[in-house]
């Protein structure tokens, strides 16, 4: 599955008390990544809803002035959901701080749930076939 990339530039309002990138901003750029993963992939963004945010894990501290690369896969379908895995990294350190899965709903107009009709193509590696086999235990 194709990788959907955003890049981010730490700032002040970005930070917590500790002076470090904030969860919650964290978690909002982490979310929007993986919609839009999902969203390109079923080809309709008003179809899509976010069901669940899986082991959310924030292992390092990023901090201002940091730029940050959010990439997010499709890992896994159902019928009707899309398990989408993300990952933050920081720009020229060797770290990664924060990862995990969400998953999304496909919807009808009414907000009921819906096939969406896809499937996962073959893997690419050996990293994409782990991420895959995480996802399907979720």
């Amino acid at each position: 599955m194709k990788t959907h990339i955003t890049k981010r530039l730490i700032k002040q309002g970005d930070l917590n008390h500790h002076g470090t990138l904030f969860a919650g901003r964290a978690a909002e750029w982490f979310v929007e990544t993986a919609f839009i993963a999902a969203a390109a992939e079923v080809g309709d963004s008003s179809s899509i809803l976010c069901l669940n945010i899986h082991g959310l894990v924030f292992r390092n501290p990023v901090h201002p002035g940091e730029i940050i690369t959010i990439k997010s896969r499709i890992a896994a379908f159902g019928n009707t959901r899309i398990v989408v895995h993300g990952e933050i990294t920081v720009v020229n350190r060797a770290i990664q701080p924060i990862e995990g899965f969400l998953t999304f709903i496909y919807v009808d107009g009414e907000g009921k749930k819906q096939p969406h009709g896809r499937k996962l193509d073959e893997a690419a590696d050996r990293e994409e076939e782990e991420i895959r086999r995480r996802a399907m235990l979720l």
